[in-house]
């Protein structure tokens, strides 16, 4: 009767009537995002398949492109007037706030939010790192600067050009850090980026973009440093970190998360840097009192440069490495950002998606052949 001519779209007051006439039991919230959706085309006319994907709480990228089109605000006031919610729920919307540009994407989110799955990878890894590091610091005694005993450098997880051939290496070093400072603000950085992420965009592609900034940090490091070993999550925090200030810096206007000034100054301050290789005979435990603990802090960068290029330490040691950190950021920027834009959208659909990967996995195939060929053939003198 509404739709004679089974196309398949009713007019938008017929929709209102028969929902007002039938009482139906529709979420006030999706009805809202329905009659938006509606206003946003030309005819001004409800699509049955989107009605459906609406109630089974699925999006199209259609879906969200007619409601920018639209430009219509929805009629209810922002989520943040939202009152009565419980501890759970403003932390929700907080995220939502922090991590969405677009309040149709927030409420989107903050209504479809589920507790199952939560956010575990970033989670598990920061707990891996934190159990590691407290396994070498009980058995070497030594919680600052760990590098600087012989006996760390020997553990089958750090990332050392002598052992290039061991591929595990190249992404298991982001379980070892140097000492406590470094630990503790990676962590940090982790658990206040890296989980409001997860919990946004889902486990794949935040545990896809943090393992693409490590796995690009360690291949970096070992074509521009060739005899410097490396430890610390430096390559996936920066991609994590980068994607996101990319993201706010993008949508600045739209981003309404509570202190973003502050977060943002927060992110860029924090990093770390990845270690010289102690040499025995070179520089025993007694030499590490001779740098101090390194704060982690953006400075970070910068002394790593000033490290490598006016090293304090013996010039025929290797210095520390500050490629990984360079590396997550173009990670972070380029492919993360896409992540982050993507929200409820199918990367496969994008072209821009596999232009990423193509380059992605050219890089990763290039670094392979130099890691089988170059050193060989170009003479580095690797550390012991």
């Amino acid at each position: 009767q509404l739709d004679p001519e089974n196309t398949g779209f009713i007019g938008v007051e017929t929709f209102a009537s028969l929902v007002h006439s039938h009482e139906l039991p529709l979420d006030p919230a999706k009805l809202d995002m329905l009659v938006a959706l509606a206003q946003g085309n030309d005819e001004g006319q409800v699509c049955y398949q989107e009605l459906v994907d609406l109630i089974s709480s699925k999006r199209s990228s259609s879906f969200k492109r007619a409601i920018a089109n639209g430009q219509r605000a929805l009629p209810r006031d922002v989520l943040l007037d939202e009152t009565g919610l419980g501890i759970y729920k403003r932390f929700v919307r907080y995220v939502a706030y922090e991590i969405l540009p677009c309040e149709m994407d927030r409420r989107w989110y903050f209504y479809q939010h589920r507790t199952c799955p939560p956010p575990v990878f970033m989670a598990a890894v920061t707990l891996t790192q934190i159990i590691v590091f407290l396994c070498y610091g009980a058995r070497l005694n030594k919680w600052v600067l760990q590098t600087y005993h012989p006996e760390y450098m020997k553990s089958p997880l750090v990332y050392h050009p002598g052992h290039r051939a061991r591929a595990w290496r190249f992404l298991t070093y982001m379980f070892m850090h140097v000492g406590l400072e470094q630990l503790g603000f990676n962590a940090l950085l982790q658990l206040m980026i890296g989980v409001p992420l997860e919990m946004v965009h889902g486990i794949l592609r935040i545990s896809f973009l943090y393992l693409a900034g490590v796995l690009a940090g360690s291949l970096t490091v070992s074509i521009t440093d060739m005899r410097a070993p490396l430890v610390g999550g430096s390559g996936g925090v920066y991609a994590l970190c980068s994607a996101h200030l990319a993201n706010v810096v993008m949508n600045w206007a739209g981003m309404r998360c509570p202190y973003k000034l502050l977060r943002m100054v927060l992110a860029l301050v924090c990093s770390e840097y990845s270690p010289p290789d102690p040499t025995p005979g070179e520089r025993g435990p007694g030499r590490a009192q001779q740098l101090p603990p390194c704060p982690a802090v953006s400075s970070e960068v910068g002394r790593a440069v000033w490290l490598r290029f006016s090293p304090p330490l013996p010039a025929s040691g290797p210095q520390p490495s500050f490629m990984a950190h360079l590396a997550g950021a173009i990670v972070g920027i380029s492919m993360g950002l896409t992540i982050l834009r993507s929200y409820e959208e199918s990367l496969q659909d994008q072209c821009g998606w596999w232009v990423l990967l193509l380059s992605y996995g050219t890089f990763l195939l290039f670094a392979v052949f130099w890691n089988i060929f170059a050193y060989d053939l170009l003479g580095a003198q690797i550390p012991p």
